[in-house]
């Protein structure tokens, strides 16, 4: 299964379990609430998402009379990869990371910790760019927004229905077949399961952007070599930022929790690293 079917099925999958909830919390009515509740949350993420997770970041949108050396590399990589101008953002921590969000091409926003300027060389730079541009080109950044938003609204629903049911504010609505052992069940296991879903769509996308962005620059190798010190520097400098834009990272800032498999918001950088040295350096764009 490709990365973009995959990636469908999973926000699709994230859709029908918030209209689940509905279903079980309130029959037919409540499906259709939660159906529309979607929907709100899919338009509020594309025209909203950028901002939002900026903020989320901390991170502060810059000029480019305030950060020259980094708007010119910034320019040269969009350029090479056919799109615009992005805007640029400084996150102020010595933890090396990078984030690219924004709802498309001529909305985008590259952000970038003052460690990572410090740390990387000026090819190695370029490769982190054109892995974020990498996630712009390939529609990552408004993916990873309504994946987020949806995930988010499950939880809350979720753990607003706990408590409602605890206090019998919910019966099924007009299903007389309604469980209330189904629906905790539901409402307890629903908030795993979208988490889940969204770090899978996640790590799906890291791959292809890792691939995109190495053709970007034809040079994967800085790409590896810029991975390899990310990996090291990030395990001892954690980013302190919230949780729900973890995903949205080169690497995973929030080191000090540090899961595997289905609980990774990123795949294994090993298993990243080896794919870009097995590619040929040449650009294709």
């Amino acid at each position: 299964m490709t990365n973009t079917l995959k990636t469908t099925v999973l926000l699709a999958s994230l859709t029908g379990l918030l209209v689940v909830i509905g279903y079980f919390l309130g029959g037919s009515g409540g499906m259709l609430l939660f159906f529309g509740l979607a929907v709100v949350m899919n338009l509020g993420a594309y025209w909203y998402s950028g901002d939002i997770a900026l903020r989320m970041a901390g991170a502060r949108e810059v000029s480019e009379e305030q950060a020259p050396d980094l708007y010119r590399i910034v320019a040269e990589v969009a350029t090479y990869a056919g799109l615009p101008q992005p805007r640029v953002a400084i996150i102020d921590s010595p933890a090396p990371n990078a984030f690219a969000t924004g709802r498309n091409a001529t909305h985008a926003v590259v952000a970038v910790t003052t460690g990572i300027l410090q740390l990387l060389d000026r090819e190695e730079l370029k490769g982190v760019l054109a892995h974020e541009l990498g996630h712009v080109r390939n529609h990552d950044i408004l993916v990873s927004s309504v994946a987020a938003t949806i995930a988010g609204a499950i939880t809350m629903v979720a753990h607003i229905a706990q408590w409602g049911m605890m206090f019998g504010g919910y019966g099924g609505g007009d299903d007389d077949n309604y469980n209330p052992f189904t629906a905790l069940l539901l409402v307890l296991l629903a908030p795993l399961a979208a988490g889940m879903i969204q770090l899978a769509i996640s790590r799906s996308r890291e791959y292809g952007a890792d691939e995109t962005g190495a053709r970007i620059i034809g040079n994967p190798e800085a790409l590896a070599s810029a991975l390899e010190k990310l990996e090291m520097a990030s395990t001892g400098r954690p980013l302190q930022v919230n949780p729900a834009v973890a995903h949205m990272f080169i690497v995973n800032p929030l080191k000090g929790v540090n899961f595997n498999g289905l609980f990774s918001t990123h795949p294994p950088l090993e298993d990243r690293i080896r794919r870009l040295r097995a590619m040929q350096p040449a650009r294709i764009y």
